[in-house]
């Protein structure tokens, strides 16, 4: 049998870069995947390639996703993947983007959870990986809001860990540092933009945060969550899974 044989999993964000890794990663361990997230082609897309459902919504949409994950079923894996990112000095970044990036990284994270524990509580078995980032435990200029949301996030995953830490149910973070993913793709074209360097120096502005001198791929992070959701991590829980060269240790 496979590790996840028949467990159902949901991932937010789940159609492309480390969202699609991560359900691909899941669905080879034999969970039964929906990916969630607004690309409808690229959702339908990556549902094929894991034999999954795939659901169309806005995470920051608090009841839209609600009605999502209710219509997922009973889930025994949740992924929240989803997020964003903006780069623009802090005097310069308005009210309304400071609730972006919050509704965005944080609070449909915590929509996700109220909706899912109870479930999985009961049933006596569960999974939370929140998919945070090397900015959610330091800082990097120009990113105040992303970085204190994902500060926010892991904050999130280890109080709740603790509130439910004698329930079968873990809740654990894994941080990326800068990943190949369209993510970073739109923070080089910012750096072109702003700078006037090149595509290739500003791809190189990103790897230098890595010792290893090299952006981290989807399927490495997709490595630890698939980890994470195994029987054999039942001892983990309230975790920051840190997958960045060595940039954070």
């Amino acid at each position: 049998m496979s590790p996840l044989d028949g467990k159902r999993a949901l991932v937010t964000g789940g159609s492309k870069g480390i969202g699609r890794a991560i359900a691909l990663r899941l669905a080879e361990d034999g969970a039964l995947v929906t990916v969630l997230g607004r690309d409808a082609a690229a959702l339908a897309k990556t549902a094929r390639e894991i034999r999954g459902k795939s659901l169309i919504a806005d995470v920051t949409d608090a009841p839209g996703l609600s009605a999502a994950i209710t219509a997922a079923g009973p889930l025994d894996i949740l992924i929240n993947n989803a997020g964003a990112a903006l780069s623009k000095p802090f005097l310069d970044q308005q009210e309304a983007e400071w609730q972006e990036m919050l509704s965005v990284n944080l609070l449909s994270a915590v929509t996700g959870c109220r909706l899912v524990l109870p479930g999985m509580q009961a049933r006596g078995w569960g999974r939370i990986v929140n998919i945070a980032s090397t900015a959610g435990l330091k800082g990097y200029a120009y990113t105040t809001a992303y970085c204190a949301a994902k500060h926010a996030l892991i904050g999130l995953t280890r109080a709740l860990a603790l509130e439910i830490a004698r329930s079968p149910v873990t809740i654990n973070a894994v941080c990326p540092g800068f990943t190949d993913t369209d993510l970073v793709a739109r923070a080089v074209e910012v750096i072109e933009a702003e700078t006037g360097r090149s595509a290739e120096q500003a791809r190189a502005a990103l790897t230098r945060f890595n010792p290893q001198n090299r952006l981290v791929e989807p399927e490495e992070v997709a490595e630890a969550v698939a980890f994470l959701c195994r029987n054999e991590a039942a001892a983990m829980t309230g975790q920051s899974l840190i997958i960045a060269g060595g940039e954070v240790m």
